[in-house]
């Protein structure tokens, strides 16, 4: 009879570790299948953000395409418009061009006009303005005829022309010694 008491406690006993052991198991699975939704829900937001961080970066590169989508062309014509400036200048000189002159500045001032409606702009330097290697580019330094203009800018060789907000071309400028 002892025995069997002892049998009987040993088998509860028995039973209970395996009662206690299947839910631990059933619970390692299912905190097994829960992490497993979690690391695929960490890479699907993953996935998401970088998709929508890919979308972002595209069309952004899109709008500066259409933005400089011209600037080969634009640098192309600079020569012709700094020809124009120079033949206005010469024109202005000869007082027998008159009508020369006035077909010379239309054709300039439309020219310039279609360029500015495209977003090409000139950029402004004056002369006596402190000298800037990252907006200009020096020609050549001469000595400074005072000493005011040392490490300014002497002369303008060259203007500068920004399509949008990029420079295509730097100001070529004599600077002071």
């Amino acid at each position: 009879m002892e025995q069997e008491q002892v049998d009987a406690t040993q088998t509860e006993t028995v039973e209970k570790e395996e009662s206690k052991a299947q839910p631990e198991n059933e619970l390692t699975v299912e905190e097994k299948l829960q992490e497993e939704v979690k690391q695929e829900k960490d890479k699907f937001l993953r996935l998401f953000a970088e998709f929508e961080n890919y979308k972002k970066r595209t069309s952004k590169e899109r709008l500066d395409l259409f933005k400089t989508a011209n600037e080969e062309v634009m640098v192309a014509l600079l020569p012709i418009v700094d020809d124009f400036e120079r033949a206005l200048t010469h024109i202005e000189e000869d007082k027998e061009a008159e009508e020369l002159r006035k077909g010379v500045v239309l054709i300039y001032q439309k020219m310039l006009s279609t360029l500015e409606q495209k977003g090409l702009k000139a950029i402004t330097v004056e002369k006596g303005e402190v000298f800037n290697a990252d907006a200009h580019e020096a020609v050549t330094q001469i000595p400074a005829p005072t000493d005011d203009l040392k490490g300014k800018i002497i002369d303008v060789i060259e203007k500068g022309y920004k399509l949008g907000e990029k420079v295509i071309r730097f100001p070529k400028v004599v600077i002071g010694q």
